[in-house]
């Protein structure tokens, strides 16, 4: 939604969440300039102050979460931080993710192992501070190292039947 619209800034950023989320089976410059266009508007609407619920800085989270870089993923860990201290759960795992993308895009180790990396034409969990426990995974709602091994091992069997 452009800026002078009737839109309400909730209804408009759960929109601009679902529309990022559905985007992401999309290629090319066309999703890389609606990624951009999404990222504006939530720039715009926390500047306006228009973020005000846990749920707006939850979905605000999920749009800069899927930003180019380190500055959109810390965003994102603010916004979803900020979701869960006003008490929405779902934004703990993308507290997590963002966290491990900003670590990944400074080439840092990752905490949780939220991120699967394209490594010599193979899938992995790359580097992952050992010091983070599954209990401590568990706190973000994310799997256990092993389980999310297990993912990555299932994604690289798909690709390899293609």
């Amino acid at each position: 939604m452009e800026p002078g619209s009737s839109e309400d800034p909730s209804a408009e950023i759960e929109r601009m969440a679902e529309e990022q989320i559905n985007d992401l089976d999309s290629e090319g410059e066309d999703r890389a300039r609606r990624g951009k266009q999404r990222r504006d508007r939530v720039l715009m609407l926390y500047g306006q102050g228009a973020l005000r619920s846990a749920a707006d800085n939850y979905f605000a989270a999920l749009i800069m979460l899927y930003g180019d870089d380190v500055a959109h993923f810390e965003l994102a860990r603010t916004f979803a931080k900020r979701a869960t201290v006003l008490g929405e759960p779902r934004a703990w795992s993308v507290t997590a993710a963002a966290w491990d993308r900003a670590l990944l895009g400074r080439g840092q180790p990752q905490r949780f192992g939220t991120q699967f990396i394209r490594e010599n034409g193979r899938w992995s969990l790359g580097k992952v501070d050992p010091r983070v426990s599954d209990a401590q995974r568990a706190l973000y709602g994310v799997p256990p190292l092993w389980v999310q091994q297990q993912n990555v091992d299932q994604l690289q069997r798909r690709e390899e039947e293609r």
